[in-house]
Parts: C-alpha cells; structure tokens; sequence
C-alpha cells in the first residue's frame, strides 16, 4: 500500500508543475481548422514536436492575422520585415522593452497605447521633427515637453500626448 501511495505522489508531483503553470494542452494538426492550417502551413511537419505554450502563440497569431484589413496585414508586414533588418542587440532590447511594458500597470499601458496612437496620427514629417528634437533634448526637458503636450492635447483623451512619445 506504501508503494502505491508513493507512486500516486510521484505522479502528482510529475503533473503539478504543469498545473502551477498553466500549461495550455498541445492541439494536433489535424484539430485545427483549415484558415489556420494554410497560415501556419511552414510549421505542419513540425506542429507536434512545439511546445503547448508555441502553438498557442501560433494559433493566436493566425487568428488575429485572420481578422486584419488589407492596409493592416500590409502594415504588420512591413514591421516584420523592419524588426528581421534590426541588428540581434537591437531586438533584443525591444524583446527587453515590451516585457517591462507587459509588466505596467493597466492605467500606464494603456497611456502607452494611447501615446502610440496620437504619435502614428501625425503626418511622417510631423513625427520625423517630433523625433529629431526628443534626441537632442535633455531627460527633464522631455519630461516638461511632454507635460506640455498632454496639456496641449487633453490630458487623458484619446488623442492625449502621453509618455511614450519619447521612446522613439
């Protein structure tokens, strides 16, 4: 009985890291459906060796790809193919940025998203000299130079300057 009980732990404690995780459950090839198999077609011979938590990732990806607009799968493109032109140091430093952006509080990410969105809706020679003079600013003068566009622009809005406007 002693060996049984043993086993039963053994196996529990085999299974509880996986639990603790969260660790999603692999999905055969064969369960996904035919918009997702032709997206993630390079990936077919080898879908059952990726890890869970990969596919997941994957399939989220394929899913979302599924539901851009033309312009915004153009866009995404386009970004890739800048982030593949990056030097390894440089991505691993955006890797580095968007961990410490998945770690803000939800008030402060979305202040992020929000600088991000007024900041793509200014015309590109707009941004370019918004760009330019951020590089040539001190920290404190950027602080101040963004406490004065969040004046200028509203404060919270949509269309607020938040603090993520130095970033770039």
């Amino acid at each position: 009985m002693n060996i049984l009980l043993v086993g039963i732990m053994l196996v529990f404690i085999g299974v509880m890291p996986s639990w603790a995780q969260g660790d999603p459950a692999a999905v055969p090839w064969n369960q996904l459906s035919p918009g997702e198999q032709q997206l993630l077609q390079r990936f077919s011979d080898s879908w059952d060796q990726l890890p869970p938590r990969k596919q997941q990732r994957l399939r989220k990806g394929a899913q979302q790809w599924g539901t851009m607009t033309p312009e915004e799968r153009q866009e995404a493109k386009q970004r890739f193919k800048q982030w593949r032109a990056l030097p390894p140091e440089q991505q691993q430093q955006m890797r580095e940025r968007f961990q410490q952006f998945r770690q803000l509080p939800l008030e402060q990410r979305e202040s992020v998203r929000n600088a991000r969105r007024w900041f793509r809706s200014l015309p590109p020679e707009q941004r370019k000299e918004l760009r330019e003079k951020f590089q040539t600013m001190s920290p404190e003068e950027r602080r101040a130079y963004r406490r004065e566009l969040r004046r200028q622009y509203g404060g919270n809005g949509g269309n607020q300057a938040p603090e993520g406007t130095s970033s770039r």
